[in-house]
């Protein structure tokens, strides 16, 4: 079984503007509103593509009532923990300016509600997967993915890891399966800018010998690198297509990889559908179905 942990979800309001400007009241040309959340985007994904996974997690409010009943609608099975203080965040995404989001903070999550999530853990076994994506709240602790793993030491569970600088670095030792920073993450992560396939090579190698057995580098419109346990690297460009929602593209690059893996063990393949998903993802206003990945594939 897999399962998806997702500390922060959403209700993504994706808006575009046309000719937006500042400090002037500027309307709507489109809308959308959509579940939100790195790992929620992963379970969705990984839905669409019909292969069964649990979405673990905390909301809270009417904000996280109505994330409960759009994933449900969706197909997704999720046992996500209600939480008393606060409300699930709504984010902000300016489609017409790429890039551009407010994110909403969150809501406050206790030391209990962890140990509530903590004992749904408890169940993985040899052969599950656990994904951790995503931003956590100021009210988690910052090691609580290295907490999570550090407790599933000795399973033989296979853990994925998409978070960024130091949520993404702490977790290194405890040797995740796959981690997936994009490539503005791994620069972050060393101090340098990287730009091209060629450039990530050695930093992402570089997290390898930190602990990492898999890492695939999500890069936009310049496609990915994958340099894979095995010692091999893997380096291809996007599908050609319409950008037309970032959002949600590098969750599916893990959906589909893992999808991938899961279904051959083998890294072309894996490779491969990772960047179909994500590709799909990205050229279209939701997240990708089995039919968009399998048509890029």
């Amino acid at each position: 079984m897999i399962y998806t942990v997702t500390f922060n979800p959403s209700l993504d309001y994706i808006v575009s503007v046309e000719n937006f400007r500042l400090g002037v009241t500027n309307r709507t040309s489109s809308e959308l509103l959509l579940p939100g959340g790195k790992g929620l985007n992963v379970s969705m994904v990984l839905s669409n593509l019909e292969i069964s996974n649990t979405a673990l997690g905390f909301v809270a409010g009417f904000t996280g009532d109505e994330i409960v009943r759009r994933i449900e609608q969706m197909g997704v099975k999720s046992d996500l923990i209600r939480v008393e203080g606060g409300i699930s965040r709504i984010n902000l995404k300016l489609q017409s300016i790429d890039g551009t989001e407010i994110n909403g903070c969150g809501p406050k999550i206790e030391e209990e509600n962890i140990e509530k999530l903590m004992a749904q853990l408890d169940i993985l076994e040899k052969g599950d997967v656990l994904i951790l994506a995503g931003s956590i709240p100021g009210s988690v602790p910052e090691d609580i993915y290295g907490r999570i793993m550090h407790n599933l030491l000795g399973r033989n569970v296979l853990v994925v890891v998409d978070a960024s600088k130091d949520l993404l670095a702490n977790v290194l030792q405890y040797h995740p399966f796959l981690v997936k920073p994009n490539h503005h993450e791994l620069g972050e992560i060393f101090g340098v800018e990287v730009q091209t396939r060629e450039e990530t090579i050695p930093y992402a190698k570089r997290l390898q010998s930190m602990g990492a057995q898999n890492v695939l580098v999500s890069m936009g419109g310049k496609g990915a690198v994958l340099v894979a346990a095995d010692g091999s690297v893997r380096k291809a460009p996007a599908p050609k297509g319409k950008l037309v929602n970032s959002v949600g593209a590098g969750d599916s690059m893990v959906a589909g990889f893992m999808a991938g893996w899961m279904e051959s063990k083998d890294f072309d393949h894996a490779f491969a559908m990772g960047i179909a998903a994500g590709s799909a993802s990205a050229f279209s206003k939701r997240l990708a179905t089995r039919e968009e990945i399998e048509g890029l594939l």
